[in-house]
């Protein structure tokens, strides 16, 4: 649900804040009812998509340290109830992981896939 809502915010519409309330825009919660009209207990987060050097050193760390055979192609925070959640996609010519961390020392494996082979 949290990578659904993720993604839906990323896809270009804006959570924005005013004053001290976080607002979502009524283009954003009506595309989200369309998409998934059947979800409840739906809460609007904080997403930014940041770069690798804005990670806490720890899970620089672990990224360098465990997957210096891959590539990064996304990586995302969430920020909710005082928590920051981190998202990484990690790819190479074979994998492609997506990890995360919510205790800002460690990553778990969030999903893996393997890729296709493709015609040589």
């Amino acid at each position: 649900m949290i990578l659904s809502l993720a993604t839906v915010m990323m896809m270009g519409f804006s959570v924005f804040a005013n004053g001290t309330n976080n607002v979502v825009t009524q283009e954003a919660r009506d595309a989200f009812k369309k998409d998934f009209a059947t979800a409840s207990d739906i809460r609007w987060e904080q997403t930014r998509n940041i770069t690798s050097d804005q990670l806490p050193l720890n899970l620089l760390t672990g990224l360098r340290g465990n997957y210096a055979d891959y590539w990064i192609t996304d990586l995302f925070e969430i920020s909710s109830n005082g928590q920051t959640t981190y998202y990484a996609t990690v790819e190479n010519s074979d994998k492609k992981i997506v990890l995360k961390s919510d205790d800002l020392s460690s990553w778990e494996v969030y999903s893996k896939e393997k890729k296709a082979e493709t015609a040589k």
